[in-house]
């Protein structure tokens, strides 16, 4: 009982959550009873929220060894890394490798959930390898578009563009019939972030890509230049709503969800937040339009939450237990259908809603930014979006902010040698 957390130990048999979703709390409680009905283990879920609250209360749980048997962890690799070195997160490569009957546990989950969770050999980080985390559910970002303005307007619904050609030429109808076309929290400099990276997947590949986070290829090549274009055009053919460059994505989602734009770019969790908005939306998910048909077009996915089992915990094999019965088919479908959330077990797609399946298909097409071999350097990051910024408000153009993230680059460089 040494590595226990203090505060535990007259409860020996109860299996403590941490948590920071409160979408989730009252399926957590219900999946809690279930577990002590079925395996005869109670499960305590506790929750700490917002996140900000939640992550300051595990990092000084960490410092005090009073962390829970299960908890996760929000923040970037790095932070992950600092847990497991300090002992504090079993590794589960083993377990997951495991076969109950006649697949691995890990053959249920989707990969490129369970690979925001890995750490590989040879890891910047220094950690040993193996997967240090379960994903609970996923998510992707892609863009949807609303069926009933497309009827309105004369396209057909079942049809979005698959080019960005196409989707031009859709604003273009749409603008014609009085239609704002396409909105995102764009305020939030992230999200510029992960449409203008699947762009520059399509345009130049990934190896392209991260040979320029590596430093090899300036931001002024032609590829970049291509990409900063694209969003020139945004600005130029009047596709975004206004206001949409500063606007932060709970305004956006709002947008949405009450009809005044015909597209979004969004994630998987929108799912759940238009219901709550506009039970009635009619809309459906689509891939980002490509600019080429040189590369595929590559999108943002993975984990959305993910748990770790505490090794200090001597509860931690009972805590295993549950991990693995939380992943199973029917608790992930429940979890599914209770919060309208991706779930990270990929046989479950057809239990949930279409528009869900939607965005759980293109799976294959994900990335996660934890996952790059190589990641830019942050000062450079904001340039690049807060450049994008300035062209979708026509202050720049795109030679300019090309000109201008290649000077920052070469700047930062400097300060690593």
């Amino acid at each position: 009982m040494a590595g226990c957390a203090r505060g535990e130990k007259k409860d020996i048999e109860t299996i403590t959550v941490w948590h920071w979703m409160s979408d989730r709390e009252e399926a957590f409680q219900a999946l809690a009873k279930q577990f002590e009905k079925d395996v005869k283990i109670k499960v305590r879920f506790e929750l700490y929220a917002p996140s900000e609250i939640y992550s300051q209360r595990i990092k000084a749980s960490a410092q005090t060894n009073t962390l829970p048997d299960i908890y996760g962890i929000l923040g970037e690799k790095r932070d992950f890394a600092s847990f497991i070195k300090s002992g504090y997160v079993v590794n589960l490569a083993e377990t997951l490798d495991k076969k109950e009957g006649v697949v691995a546990w890990k053959d249920t989950l989707f990969e490129k959930a369970l690979s925001v969770n890995e750490f590989l050999p040879g890891n910047e980080y220094g950690v040993a390898p193996g997967i240090y985390g379960i994903p609970l559910d996923v998510t992707t970002i892609q863009m949807v578009y609303n069926k009933r303005l497309y009827r309105e307007a004369g396209l057909d619904p079942e049809a979005p563009p698959e080019t960005w050609d196409e989707f031009v030429a859709h604003c273009q109808v749409l603008k014609s019939k009085g239609i704002p076309r396409f909105v995102s929290g764009f305020g939030e400099i992230w999200m510029i972030d992960a449409l203008a990276s699947n762009f520059a997947m399509n345009i130049m590949g990934e190896e392209k890509v991260f040979d320029t986070y590596a430093g090899k290829v300036p931001y002024t090549d032609p590829d970049w230049v291509k990409l900063f274009s694209v969003f020139q055009q945004m600005a130029t053919e009047d596709i975004l709503v206004q206001g949409a460059v500063t606007m932060v994505n709970k305004t956006a989602e709002q947008t949405f969800a009450n009809e005044r734009a015909a597209y979004a770019f969004n994630g998987s969790w929108g799912v759940n937040v238009y219901k709550g908005m506009n039970p009635k939306l009619d809309y459906g998910a689509m891939i980002p339009p490509k600019i080429t048909n040189l590369h595929p077009m590559k999108i943002w996915g993975g984990a959305g939450g993910s748990f770790v089992v505490n090794n200090q915990s001597y509860r931690r094999a009972n805590a295993i237990r549950f991990l693995i019965w939380l992943t199973m088919d029917e608790q992930q479908a429940f979890l599914a259908t209770a919060t309208e959330n991706l779930p990270a077990n990929k046989n479950t797609l057809k239990q949930i809603s279409p528009i869900l399946a939607q965005f759980g298909d293109d799976m294959d097409n994900a990335v996660h930014p934890n996952t790059y071999p190589v990641h830019e350097l942050p000062a450079v990051t904001e340039a690049f979006d807060k450049g994008i910024q300035s062209i979708l408000i026509g202050e720049r153009t795109p030679e300019q902010v090309a000109a201008e993230v290649q000077r920052i680059k070469e700047k930062e460089l400097r300060k690593t040698k």
